[in-house]
């Protein structure tokens, strides 16, 4: 198996698998391409570990002694704002959209190939990071969004969103009044081409909706235009 260097040198992983002999390939693999990785074999340790170990990143299997996965992911997501990724054999899309619900940044199905599962951590960890470079500060009305900071505020209130959240935000406002395609935004946030079936950047907008108090029947903010994607109204603010 060829080493491809990794984007993001020494970030630190916590890997949340109990089957020990494919939680060690997976740490030599990720290890070998950069990155620090340790290895937590129980749900219910995983929270006092986070706590103390703060990881860039955590992957994390379903199927876990103590607790099992999603109600890790449920436990942590409110103090947790780096990326997790759900890695597990589960392929259906019941536990795929549960896992988006309760705060995954991407769900993945195992068997998987490791310089696949090396790319969706980059770009997970990618997207967490904020870019000095970009000192952009975008305004609509009562929303103000700071790219560099990484903030949205709402009537002088700070919105509490994920990275993933926040990035779709930033991708549908930067081009506010435009219909965008499912499949642009797909390969601006997850760096791959929509496989017509996945629904996760559905979930995104839901919950990205939410939390903007666009609930509605009919979205005044964040529309859907059927069959075309989505559209940022810069005049609902």
């Amino acid at each position: 198996m060829n080493s491809v260097m990794s984007i993001v040198p020494r970030a630190s992983i916590l890997l949340v698998e109990d089957d020990v002999r494919l939680a060690e390939l997976v740490r030599g693999y990720l290890e070998n391409n950069g990155f620090s990785v340790a290895i937590e074999g129980r749900g219910d340790a995983v929270a006092p570990r986070v706590k103390r170990e703060s990881p860039d990143a955590i992957i994390l299997d379903l199927g876990l002694p103590g607790k099992d996965g999603f109600g890790v992911c449920k436990q942590l997501r409110p103090e947790y704002a780096n990326p997790i990724l759900i890695l597990t054999a589960r392929d259906n899309d019941i536990d795929h959209v549960l896992g988006l619900e309760l705060g995954a940044d991407d769900y993945v199905v195992k068997p998987v190939e490791p310089r696949v599962l090396l790319a969706r951590v980059n770009a997970l960890l990618r997207r967490s990071k904020a870019s000095p470079g970009e000192t952009r500060v975008l305004r609509f009305g009562a929303l103000v969004i700071e790219t560099a900071a990484r903030t949205a505020i709402l009537r002088g209130q700070q919105l509490e969103l994920s990275s993933n959240e926040f990035d779709l935000l930033v991708c549908l406002a930067v081009r506010a009044g435009q219909i965008q395609s499912r499949e642009s935004l797909y390969r601006q946030l997850y760096h791959r081409e929509y496989d017509g079936l996945d629904r996760t950047l559905d979930v995104r907008v839901s919950h990205l909706r939410r939390k903007l108090g666009d609930e509605a029947v009919n979205s005044e903010r964040i529309k859907t235009v059927w069959g075309q994607g989505y559209l940022f109204v810069p005049t609902a603010w």
